[in-house]
């Protein structure tokens, strides 16, 4: 079968590799779209995603949609369209029975986290266990339910901060995975979404996809106390201080955007002041199923891709997916038509 693999900084090959068979507990996929992750673009152009340093060749790719190639266990008919939650589940510990996410000894597709690497999904097949397939509802593409992934994540923010609904919104960074927070928000009746970027491409995408304001903080500044809840999803440390500080007073901020694994400097003088709720979001629990029926629900969440590129030309997509000031979403079409 055809695979994208990455061998290490900025060298992605298109490759031959044997077709996997499925055990049993698991499901052979064959896979239509992948969307580039932020940690997709790590790996091709740093040849590491924080610590984890690509070791061993590394097909990329979490966010993907395809169709049931074989099920041994009969279950799954042939065709069946799909998507595929990335994460297999550690070990329980008390404090977060309920949140699989946080268990130790987990894995997620498409990772050089554990040795050897967590293979992904931007692959001709995909063995996944069975409990990670989620069947599509009709009338959901194969190409937006790629996005089902980053969607659940921004739904997971969402869901920390008690929702939305009837108030007003901060959503800081506005890349992918903000783009699809902000257009959730929109859906979810947030009553003004405010979309911040330091580049007016993202800003301009923003305002597509829900946003009623835009600020470009590279020139402006953002109004303090404005907000009821702000969302911090460019992962830049420097904007952890304006988000606390835009936030109203018993205001909620929660940090979606993965921040460096340093110490950096933050005014928590308003945290205190205002009596701030400050929350991390780490990926998502069970999300993606609330995912998947807003994208059926809601086609129009799909605008927030910019690019569709055949895997061909995976690495001029990943250059692509790496300018934000050009693309929003990118999704590479991994070999099958669209279903």
């Amino acid at each position: 079968m055809k695979a994208l693999l990455i061998h290490g900084k900025d060298d992605l090959r298109l490759e031959e590799v044997p077709t996997p068979e499925p055990g049993e507990g698991q499901v052979r996929l064959r896979m239509a779209y992948g969307g580039i992750c932020g940690s997709d673009l790590h790996y091709y152009f740093q040849g590491a995603n924080g610590e984890y340093v690509v070791r061993e060749p590394l097909v990329p790719g979490h966010e993907v949609s395809g169709t049931v190639d074989l099920d041994p266990s009969g279950e799954l008919a042939p065709g069946t369209p799909v998507t595929v939650h990335p994460a297999t589940f550690g070990t329980s510990e008390a404090g977060v029975e309920d949140r699989r996410h946080l268990w130790p000894g987990g894995t997620y597709l498409g990772s050089a986290s554990t040795n050897p690497h967590t293979q992904g999904g931007m692959s001709e097949y995909l063995i996944v266990q069975d409990f990670m397939v989620r069947p599509l509802p009709d009338g959901l593409s194969l190409k937006l339910a790629a996005l089902a992934e980053p969607l659940g994540v921004g739904l997971h923010a969402i869901n920390l901060a008690g929702g939305v609904q009837g108030k007003r919104v901060l959503v800081s960074g506005s890349g992918p995975i903000g783009l699809l927070l902000t257009a959730a928000a929109a859906t979810l009746g947030a009553a003004e979404i405010t979309s911040t970027d330091v580049l007016d491409g993202p800003l301009e995408r923003a305002r597509a996809v829900g946003a009623t304001h835009t600020i470009n903080v590279s020139s402006e500044e953002i109004p303090a106390m404005s907000y009821d809840v702000v969302f911090e999803c460019s992962g830049v440390a420097g904007a952890v201080s304006p988000a606390l500080a835009a936030v109203r007073r018993a205001g909620t901020v929660v940090q979606v955007g993965m921040v460096p694994n340093e110490p950096r400097p933050i005014n928590l003088a308003p945290f205190v002041s205002k009596e701030v709720t400050y929350l991390g979001s780490f990926r998502f629990n069970d999300e993606i199923d609330q995912a998947v029926q807003l994208l059926t629900e809601h086609p129009n969440l799909g605008d927030v891709v910019t690019h569709v590129l055949p895997a061909e030309d995976a690495v001029e997509a990943f250059a692509i997916a790496k300018d934000s000031e050009t693309s929003g979403k990118v999704l590479v079409s991994l070999w099958q038509d669209e279903a």
